[in-house]
């Protein structure tokens, strides 16, 4: 994990755990009283340098997703379809610890990219992105993907400045990631289940999917995608244009 994540933060107003035997403690090392002041101070700053960036958004008619996930759940093969019906509309900031492979494929399909390469850093932050709106001009009056670090965990602490949270789980993940990483999909403005062609192949109940979800998040809004289906891409692009009409 990276330095200055949030994540070893641990909730000091929760109860004792039932069964203190099998409980563990966080590194003694994040929960100190100053090393927590100092991580929420971090939160902090970010939260208000993306503020910052959301109303420079705003002022350029750029409406800003922030997109999350696990390594391999599919995000940027849901933006190289994305592409290949919006690319004038769309572009795309690139987050991965190494390599611009993923800012790359996207430039193949005739998008304007940008690669952050955070190094041992397991989410992008809003002074990321601040920086790299200094070299690379969002589409205006377009929509603006800013394709998270492969992490359940660290993204959630995270504002980017961007105006939608989403979130997506792949089937091949399996059914139980919402009760086992909370925080990110509790945050999430859209759920996307990617990869529902291969449902029928595995052993994954998306009941207990949307149930899990409806428990942690009743007013985020839900899709089912597969890259392989016209009709599910035709439904997200769909989706994605009636929430930038609707915030413009």
């Amino acid at each position: 994990m990276c330095e200055d994540c949030g994540c070893g933060i641990t909730d000091h107003t929760a109860k004792p755990p039932a069964d203190p035997i099998h409980s563990h403690s966080s590194n003694p090392a994040l929960t100190d009283t100053e090393t927590v002041s100092v991580l929420h101070n971090i939160l902090h700053e970010n939260n208000h340098q993306a503020g910052h960036i959301r109303k420079h958004f705003s002022k350029k008619n750029v409406y800003a997703v922030n997109l999350m996930g696990s390594p391999g759940c599919g995000k940027t093969s849901l933006l190289e379809e994305t592409a290949k019906r919006m690319k004038d509309e769309i572009s795309v900031i690139e987050g991965d610890l190494e390599t611009s492979r993923d800012a790359e494929r996207l430039k193949a399909c005739g998008v304007r990219a940008y690669q952050i390469q955070t190094g041992s850093t397991c989410h992008l932050d809003a002074f990321m992105i601040h920086d790299a709106l200094h070299e690379f001009i969002p589409t205006e009056n377009g929509i603006l993907f800013i394709e998270n670090v492969g992490n359940l965990v660290c993204p959630a602490a995270y504002d980017t400045g961007a105006h939608l949270n989403a979130v997506m789980l792949s089937v091949p993940e399996g059914d139980d990631k919402i009760a086992k990483y909370p925080v990110i999909f509790r945050n999430a403005d859209v759920l996307i289940v990617s990869k529902v062609d291969l449902m029928e192949h595995l052993d994954f109940d998306i009941e207990r999917v949307k149930h899990d979800f409806r428990k942690l998040n009743k007013s985020a809004d839900y899709l089912e995608i597969s890259s392989k289906d016209e009709k599910s891409i035709s439904r997200w692009i769909e989706y994605i244009q009636m929430k930038r009409n609707f915030h413009g």
